[in-house]
């Protein structure tokens, strides 16, 4: 069974990513790898005089960002993370939402988000023809804009681009990598979570920013028929039992 695996911005420059990834590799099923990358873009607008700015743990995405978004996240970061992994052995192929159409998006709040948008569409064939070719596919949350006669790119945040393919691939997991253990409540991992604990943390404000569009894209899975999704560290790729487990009702024993 495929699982997805969403690399975190800050993860990926952790010496033992390569060898996380070819752990996962390695146990066969099939594996899609999707990464984020929001330092770098955060980096990137620094340096031309932009600044950042979020809602709800998304980036709000002018016209001009998108640009910028797309040369961080599908040039710089992705291409990055698939040298490494060609380097450590693993066959892997390099793209992003716009390829193929890989992911289609619509815009969530062009008022209040500019060009940010939440994935409707995935292109499940591709995905299973470069696994079935051995090859592992690492993907860029750039997305296509599929309600744009142009096709223009849309910024989707990496978890819900992840949330949308696990969905898609009837993915036996989507595991959120970060840059923490796992979903905290003082200072303490909580090792498991029903949808409706999910949804109380986010209401009560003790999930916010990064924390909480992960548990938004998690509860989408598991909406979508994911049958687990875990929220942890890269130690969590090769450790099952490690972070903040999320499953349905009927997944919960």
């Amino acid at each position: 069974m495929t699982r997805v695996i969403k690399i975190g911005g800050r993860p990926q420059s952790d010496p033992r990513l390569a060898e996380a990834i070819v752990s996962g590799w390695n146990r066969g099923g099939g594996l899609v790898v999707v990464h984020g990358g929001g330092d770098e873009v955060t980096t990137l607008q620094a340096a031309l005089g932009e600044t950042s700015a979020f809602v709800d743990g998304r980036r709000v995405t002018s016209a001009k960002d998108i640009d910028l978004v797309r040369m961080a996240l599908s040039g710089s970061a992705n291409k990055r993370l698939v040298a490494m992994l060609v380097g450590s052995g693993i066959d892997a192929v390099g793209l992003s939402g716009e390829d193929a159409a890989l992911i289609g998006a619509s815009a969530v709040d062009v008022e209040k988000l500019g060009y940010v948008g939440i994935p409707k569409t995935v292109n499940v064939a591709f995905l299973r023809h470069l696994l079935s070719g051995g090859y592992l596919p690492v993907v860029s949350p750039v997305s296509r804009d599929g309600t744009s006669a142009n096709g223009g790119a849309l910024n989707v945040n990496g978890d819900d681009a992840a949330a949308a393919i696990a969905v898609a691939m009837h993915a036996a997991e989507l595991l959120l990598v970060a840059d923490v253990e796992g979903v905290l409540c003082d200072g303490r991992v909580i090792p498991a979570l029903a949808p409706d604990d999910a949804r109380e943390l986010i209401a009560d404000g003790t999930a916010v920013g990064g924390m909480r569009a992960k548990l938004q894209a998690g509860l989408r899975a598991i909406e979508g028929g994911v049958p687990q999704v875990r929220i942890s560290d890269l130690a969590a790729i090769a450790d099952h039992t490690r972070g903040t487990t999320l499953r349905g009702i009927g997944e919960l024993t």
